[in-house]
């Protein structure tokens, strides 16, 4: 079965049926036990008890599900603690064996193939560091990857729960420096029907941005920011916005593409943002001044000279985007915008500090300016994303977990 999570049902001249369909017992009975596994992913090793007041779930329900739960071995019990009255209650915790998942990013520079463990922790990890990879380049490298991950980790394939592709939407549209023509074929291709039959396992196709930041939300800053909005920096530049601790899609799914709106760069030319906020943006400066880079972890090895065409470059990057920073600060008014992708560690809290130096001149002049912050997960934080959609998809709870979907 294939599935891809970007696939928006449409609205008929009633109104949109998903949003006014009901539940059933069986829907709100796997409701309820992904709410737990969350519950104790998010707060363990935790007491049923305390569970229960967790979830305003009856003590006796909590008791069925983890039951259910230890018998699957996704969670196992870890100690007791001792009260002032009755029996030691034993806690439950997580089992990092009970599930695994495979993540895998496409992008213009690179494909990586990671395989996530329950807890989210990345147990083999597979990438190529490619410029413009055609399909079948990328069908080649996934087949023979995940056979290497999958006997490096000594993961049991019975375990894999799904597939994650973390996908840039309009990959061949980006325009970026010495794209090929030949990349366009990626417009006629099927992403989720050119990795099938590798294993019999649902595939999950999203975008690359919102990959990382569901994965963000699930498993790094989400637990301290409810709504934040993602800036992902690769060899372009996405977005995606999780609101009131759901990823908001839009109409069309393309809520957050901040990459595709107009700027001027350095020498005044219009462009959009993402050829201007990009690694694509910053080797090609780099190239102009002779220095041949391809993978982000060179970029902290330059020379002095090297090191100001990247201060340079950052300065820009502030400059262009302050004013869709300051739009989303009005806009959509987040706790936090997060800064994510393969840009290295030092080099984004540089840019962070930089903009947060360039929006506090706004503090005042527009109702709430969000602190901006690098965001807790890798590099890898697409393909990890896109591992940690296929644990949404079966085992976490989400946004439309109780509703009916018509046929």
């Amino acid at each position: 079965m294939t599935r891809r999570a970007r696939t928006q049902p449409a609205a008929s001249a009633a109104g949109p049926r998903r949003n006014l369909s009901g539940t059933n017992v069986a829907l709100a009975g796997d409701h309820n036990q992904r709410v737990t596994l969350q519950a104790i992913r998010v707060s363990g090793p935790v007491t049923r008890a305390e569970l229960a007041r967790m979830t305003g779930l009856t003590t006796a329900a909590i008791a069925n599900i983890t039951n259910r739960l230890l018998k699957d071995r996704l969670i196992l019990e870890a100690g007791t603690t001792r009260g002032l009255r009755g029996q030691p209650a034993t806690k439950v915790v997580i089992n990092p064996d009970g599930a695994f998942s495979i993540g895998f990013n496409v992008d213009r520079d690179h494909v990586t193939i990671v395989i996530v463990d329950f807890s989210g922790t990345v147990r083999a990890r597979a990438s190529r560091e490619i410029m413009f990879a055609l399909p079948g380049a990328v069908r080649t490298f996934f087949r023979a990857g995940v056979r290497q991950l999958l006997a490096r980790s000594r993961v049991n394939p019975a375990k894999l729960i799904g597939i994650g592709v973390a996908f840039p939407d309009d990959i061949q549209r980006a325009g970026l420096p010495e794209q090929p023509p030949e990349y366009a074929s990626w417009g006629a291709v099927s992403v989720d029907s050119m990795l099938s039959g590798v294993l019999p396992i649902p595939i999950v196709v999203e975008n690359d941005a919102a990959a990382a930041a569901i994965g963000e939300m699930q498993f790094g800053l989400g637990q301290r920011f409810q709504s934040f909005f993602y800036v992902l920096v690769t060899a372009a530049l996405g977005g995606g916005l999780v609101v009131d601790g759901h990823y908001f899609r839009g109409a069309s799914g393309r809520s957050g593409e901040i990459g595709w709106l107009g700027t001027r760069d350095p020498q005044g030319v219009e462009r959009q943002l993402q050829n201007v906020v990009s690694l694509s943006a910053l080797y090609s400066a780099l190239a102009t001044a002779g220095y041949a880079v391809t993978v982000p972890g060179a970029l902290l090895k330059l020379d002095a000279p090297g090191q100001a065409i990247i201060t340079a470059w950052i300065e820009a990057s502030a400059t262009a985007l302050e004013p869709a920073l300051v739009a989303v600060n009005c806009l959509v008014n987040p706790e936090a915008v997060l800064i994510g992708g393969r840009l290295p560690a030092p080099l984004v809290d540089r840019l962070a500090a930089r903009l947060e130096e360039r929006l506090a001149a706004h503090v005042g002049r527009i109702p709430s300016v969000a602190a901006i912050t690098r965001a807790a997960m890798s590099d890898d934080a697409p393909a990890v994303g896109a591992a940690i959609l296929a644990f949404s998809a079966r085992l976490l709870p989400g946004r439309f977990a109780l509703m009916k979907t018509s046929a």
